[in-house]
Parts: structure tokens; sequence; C-alpha cells
């Protein structure tokens, strides 16, 4: 089992859609967490967006990536999911094999009106989905070996 941790600025909106979707489409070889740099709220057209695909995220937890990295928490993988700039401001988990940035828009930041956020944070969500199914194709191996 591979433990995967995604980060980004807030645990509110990409890390959350990366985590549900490792934890689904990965079950049995992968294990996800998410946190944020900050604590904020879920995204509420994140919600949304995920639920039109059959995940519910209404009641998940917003997490601090600090509070993880002082419990002591390990991971195989960090994902940072937000802009490198924030990236950066993320802890050095100990004994990570490998720490990759994935640079996705965040949908807090969108403009317009609720039907144009919501299109863009679709494509986000889409974007997301397709890197994880891309993680999962390159890491399966690896994690079925890790298991034997």
């Amino acid at each position: 089992m591979i433990k995967v941790l995604f980060v980004c600025s807030h645990n509110s909106a990409r890390s959350q859609m990366a985590e549900a979707f490792l934890n689904k489409l990965g079950e049995g070889c992968f294990e996800a967490e998410s946190a944020g740099l900050e604590i904020a709220q879920l995204n509420p057209l994140v919600i949304k967006v995920m639920e039109e695909i059959g995940y519910d995220l209404s009641r998940n937890s917003i997490d601090s990536v600090f509070d993880f990295y002082k419990a002591g928490k390990t991971y195989s993988v960090v994902v940072k999911v937000c802009d490198q700039a924030n990236g950066q401001q993320c802890p050095v988990f100990p004994r990570t094999f490998k720490v990759l940035d994935w640079n996705f828009d965040d949908p807090t930041a969108f403009q317009g009106t609720d039907e144009k956020k919501l299109a863009k944070t679709r494509k986000v969500r889409d974007e997301i989905k397709a890197k994880v199914e891309e993680f999962i194709t390159e890491n399966k191996e690896y994690a079925l070996n890790r298991m034997r």
C-alpha cells in the first residue's frame, strides 16, 4: 500500500478532490489523505461538482498539513496540487520517497457567474481525475509489489 498526501493552500478544493479520486480509483493499492497550509471551509462548488459524479465530500474534514507533520505521519508520496509558491511552504515529511508538483487552478479564485465558476471547477475536477488515473497507472505495479 502506498500512502499519499495531497497538499494545497486550504484543503478546501483541489486536495480534497485528489484524495477522493485516489482512494476510490486506487482502492487496495493506495491510501490517500489531504491537508492544507491554512484551514478554510470546503468549497461548495467543489462539493457540487464532485456530487455530480458520485463523490460525497460534504462531510470531509479540513486538515492542517502542519498538524499531520507534528503528529509524525509519514507518506511514500507527497503531491502538492497548489501553485509552486504555496507548495514551497509545505513541510518536508521524513521518509517520503517522492514529492510531486501538480499545479491546478484554484477554484476558490474563480470569478464570474456561478455557472462560469461551476464550469471552471468541473474542468479542474476532470484534470485532477486524469492526473490521479495517470499516477495510478504509473505506480500500481510498485504498490502491488510492496503488498507482497
